[in-house]
């Protein structure tokens, strides 16, 4: 469906495999491995205690401060989704709080991501949803539309297209391909061995930092 300034698309089938290698790995690591160009910035997550998210994106497009086009999203929401919301980086107003998120969980979400504000921040907490935000904001929305759903959107400079892979944890959020997740995953574990080797040697008191003074040479500095 798609008249003047909205459109409304199918939601895109999860590549469960991938969410299954990616699931537990850490977003620094996997961006590290993917030449350190993704990820979203200043986009945070709300809750207090540790949370983590591997699933797959339902995007939705918004003007700033209207939340109409994310209740429509909310109907298509099945298990293991990410609801993934472009409010143009406005935190004028929340585009989400206790109702929504309930309706989320409900429908088998497991978390969301907003390049806006929400509110309701201690329910979030209380039920253990992750989310991620802008901002945080008690002001309401409007409800006046226009938006889109399942479009390609930006997440704090990143793009996200629907069906991608939302990964997510303390540090931030990354959004992969599905045509990488796999390739990602297996670097991503190779890297997660290598560091954990290099805090042991650190721990030994075994550590090798002449790499250090290795670069500052190359760069005239020593």
């Amino acid at each position: 469906m798609s008249t003047s300034g909205i459109e409304i698309h199918p939601r895109q089938e999860a590549f469960k495999e991938g969410i299954s290698a990616l699931t537990g790995l850490a977003t620094s690591v996997v961006s590290d491995v993917l030449g350190r160009t993704i990820g979203a910035v200043n986009i945070l997550p709300v809750n207090k205690s540790s949370v983590s998210v591997c699933g797959n994106a339902v995007t939705v497009s918004v003007r700033a401060g209207d939340n109409l086009f994310i209740h429509k999203a909310l109907q298509i929401l099945q298990s293991g989704d990410v609801l993934v919301v472009d409010g143009g980086a406005d935190i004028t107003r929340a585009l989400f709080g206790e109702i929504m998120m309930t309706v989320a969980k409900s429908k088998g979400a497991i978390g969301c991501v907003f390049d806006g504000a929400i509110r309701d921040v201690d329910a979030f907490e209380q039920h253990q949803f992750p989310c991620w935000a802008r901002g945080v904001n008690m002001r309401g929305p409007y409800k006046d539309g226009p938006g889109s759903i399942n479009v390609p959107v930006t997440i704090g400079g990143m793009v996200v297209n629907p069906g991608d892979i939302i990964l997510g944890d303390c540090d931030g959020i990354i959004a992969l391909s599905p045509s990488i997740a796999l390739e990602a995953a297996k670097l991503g574990k190779e890297k997660e061995a290598t560091e954990r080797k290099t805090i042991q040697s650190i721990m030994a008191g075994e550590y090798n930092d002449a790499w250090v003074d290795i670069l500052l040479k190359q760069k005239g500095v020593l």
